[in-house]
């Protein structure tokens, strides 16, 4: 089961400091009161409210986001590779070129219970799905390598980052389709060719 998903920066843009990232886009699969609990004073857990739930997913989410920045820097750094900036067109070189890893979130870092962070990051952005630990890591990465391919060929990602925020309509609709309420999908040619044709559909 994938818990979220998101996209963020993990390079500088304007108005951010050194370090840090912004969440273009992220969104939560079903109900799950296990990551937004929290603690009274004497120890009890207690429900939170819708607003305390808003304002505490994007901490959580920023905290991950963060997370994510270091390893792609660290990946980066170590490759000794230079970056350099793909364009629109180049998608196809841009995902095979890719830096992704794996990132595991221990129980209380930043939510309730453990998690694992399957991370893709494709020039200034970073694509994420937050798993279950038991969840088979390498069908986690091939659904993130799809998700980013069609992100990329449908959304023009390659441009400026924060056009993501204009898209998120076309985003839930590649969502629903690959990941339908957080479930991995074992994806045939024809399954593919199908999606193909509704996101061609959806655009119209």
């Amino acid at each position: 089961m994938v818990v979220a998903f998101l996209i963020h920066t993990v390079c500088p843009i304007g108005a951010l400091a050194p370090g840090e990232s912004r969440v273009l886009y992220s969104r939560y699969f079903g109900p799950d009161e296990a990551l937004f609990q929290g603690d009274d004073d004497d120890g009890r857990r207690r429900q939170l409210d819708a607003e305390e739930r808003r304002l505490l997913s994007a901490e959580k989410l920023a905290l991950v986001a963060r997370q994510i920045q270091s390893a792609v820097g660290l990946r980066r750094e170590a490759s000794g590779r230079p970056s350099a900036e793909a364009l629109p067109g180049d998608e196809a070189l841009a995902l095979q070129e890719a830096e992704s890893g794996v990132l595991r979130l221990r129980r209380g870092d930043p939510y309730w219970r453990e998690l694992s962070a399957t991370w893709l990051a494709v020039n200034a952005v970073a694509l994420v799905m937050l798993c279950e630990p038991h969840e088979n890591p390498l069908l986690a990465e091939g659904t993130l390598r799809s998700l980013a391919r069609h992100c990329l060929e449908h959304l023009h990602m390659l441009g400026q980052g924060s056009e993501v925020l204009l898209r998120s309509s076309r985003i839930d609709v590649i969502l629903s389709r690959l990941l339908p309420h957080g479930q991995l999908l074992f994806l045939n040619h024809r399954f593919i060719q199908s999606l193909e044709k509704d996101l061609l559909a959806s655009q119209k």
